[in-house]
């Protein structure tokens, strides 16, 4: 577009283009279009865009469809759109006779297990969900804490069978430094 001060008004030239200067609307609306199109480009907007959004607020009673059907439990839309993404979860860590390195659950209400003298016959709930630690800390023992803690991680959803031939349907990875601002929790093997 071609700007002559001569003019009072937009005019087109032999070329398409115009010419004159533009009226207060055009020239707001040429801004904020302008601006539009840049803003997005602009090192402050992509700095916002690389912060992360904070992690979905999740709750046991999300888990499953209400009432439960004539199959059985399904797990829920809220569930299932959250699968992938960073959540955080309240709930009680299980408490083990038999810890496992880098892993443990977190159920809606507190849980003792007694693997030793129950086996397999455990009382976990349906809703339990497997917290995994980041590979690097896989050897890692995590002392049993009551009452009730918050973690944050980004949840996976499906069937997996882990070494002892436990099926897991709902996990939380934690990120790497998930440990460090509480070193006292776990041990080393």
């Amino acid at each position: 577009m071609c700007v002559d001060p001569r003019h009072d008004s937009p005019s087109a030239t032999s070329s398409g283009t115009f010419s004159g200067t533009f009226s207060g609307t055009l020239s707001a609306a040429f801004l904020a279009a302008t601006l539009a199109i840049l803003l997005p480009l602009s090192p402050a907007t992509a700095a916002e865009a690389a912060v992360p959004a904070p992690p979905l607020e999740l709750k046991f009673s999300q888990f499953f469809e209400s009432p439960i059907g004539p199959a059985g439990l399904a797990l829920s839309d809220t569930l299932r759109a959250a699968d992938g993404r960073p959540v955080r979860l309240v709930g009680y860590m299980v408490a083990q006779e038999q810890a496992r390195p880098g892993r443990f659950w977190l159920t809606p209400r507190p849980v003792r297990m007694s693997e030793h003298a129950d086996g397999e016959a455990d009382d976990l709930p349906a809703g339990t969900v497997t917290v995994l630690l980041d590979a690097a800390q896989r050897d890692r023992l995590i002392a049993h804490r009551n009452g009730l803690v918050s973690l944050t991680g980004t949840l996976s959803l499906g069937r997996v069978e882990d070494e002892t031939g436990r099926v897991s349907w709902i996990r939380l990875q934690l990120p790497a430094d998930a440990l460090s601002d509480s070193p006292e929790l776990t041990s080393s093997r």
